[in-house]
């Protein structure tokens, strides 16, 4: 007998123009624009990193979480995309929507403790295409992330040359969305399908995937994503490698480096942390710090605001080139 399940018929979703938003096109930092005084040693090594990488034709991963977009970092990251200094971008589901809102109505990110006070809480109408968008994506074979991108770049948003989706769109650079079912307030949407959604994420961790078995000799950045960024990109490697193991090859010499607020700057990030440790179950260090390059490759942690550290990792890229 089949439990009972709440009906989205019922939910009443309001106009994004009835929203207060905390977010607004002011945060954006654009290139030729001034850029926060932040200077870090490790930045200009991966500066370097990068460059070498990309010389070669290996892969440079940047994933992210939404608080990147947030921070007004998505004009850097497309001028980055633009001059093949980054080859993948990786979000998940709340990046691609205020990626999205911002792109719409240049505003985004309203007030958790106010909206579910009020049982409106992520329930606006605009919003919700990215739904549609992923409904047309699954018929048409695409991933989440371009999808979306496709939508606001053809549709010809107001602010879509901001959005980082439609750039990767535009250009043709994988923009992948990697989405848990039940995190992202649009799947609260009575046109949430959930399978399109499954669908088109998972087209998009093989698209990562993909990039992933490139990354020899390349680099894997992971600004402030706990949990989403190091598991996805746990599973991606350890596919990538055992194809690669077949052919003979490896992808053991290459370099990553977390973004994130966690004071572990001084510390040795290459060994993992004991389980006593409460800093063992911060995924990116036993993930991307420790284990996946304990075969050859290198690792760093660089503490600081996202802000911060996106435009200092710009300012020394576009230094080299």
């Amino acid at each position: 007998m089949p439990f009972a399940q709440f009906d989205r018929s019922l939910l009443q979703l309001k106009p994004l123009a009835e929203r207060d938003s905390d977010l607004d096109l002011s945060a954006m930092m654009y290139p030729g624009g001034p850029l926060p005084d932040y200077h870090h040693p490790t930045v200009s090594l991966l500066a370097d990193r990068i460059v070498a990488a990309r010389k070669k034709d290996a892969a440079v991963l940047f994933m992210m979480g939404a608080h990147v977009i947030r921070a007004g970092a998505a004009p850097l990251l497309i001028d980055l995309m633009k001059r093949g200094l980054i080859t993948h971008f990786a979000l998940n589901g709340a990046g691609a929507i205020h990626d999205f809102e911002l792109a719409l109505i240049g505003e985004s990110s309203e007030s958790v403790a106010r909206y579910i006070s009020e049982g409106q809480f992520g329930l606006w109408n605009e919003t919700g295409r990215i739904n549609d968008a992923a409904a047309q994506g699954a018929a048409d074979g695409l991933g989440l992330g371009e999808s979306i991108g496709r939508m606001i770049q053809e549709e010809k948003f107001p602010n879509r040359a901001i959005s980082l989706l439609a750039a990767g769109y535009e250009h043709q650079v994988p923009v992948t969305v990697h989405v848990s079912i039940g995190c992202d307030i649009i799947h609260e949407h009575p046109n949430c399908d959930g399978a399109a959604l499954g669908r088109t994420s998972y087209t998009d961790f093989l698209i990562y995937a993909q990039t992933v078995a490139k990354l020899e000799d390349g680099v894997f950045l992971n600004f402030g994503s706990a949990v989403t960024g190091p598991e996805v990109y746990l599973k991606c490697l350890a596919m990538a490698r055992n194809v690669a193991r077949q052919r003979g090859e490896g992808i053991r010499h290459f370099t990553t480096a977390v973004f994130d607020l966690l004071p572990l700057e001084g510390l040795d990030v290459s060994e993992t942390p004991p389980k006593s440790d409460a800093r063992y179950y911060f995924r990116p260090w036993k993930t991307i710090l420790a284990r996946t390059v304990a075969d050859g490759g290198e690792s760093h942690y660089i503490q600081g605001h996202h802000r911060d550290t996106v435009s200092a990792l710009y300012r020394e890229l576009l230094a080299r080139v």
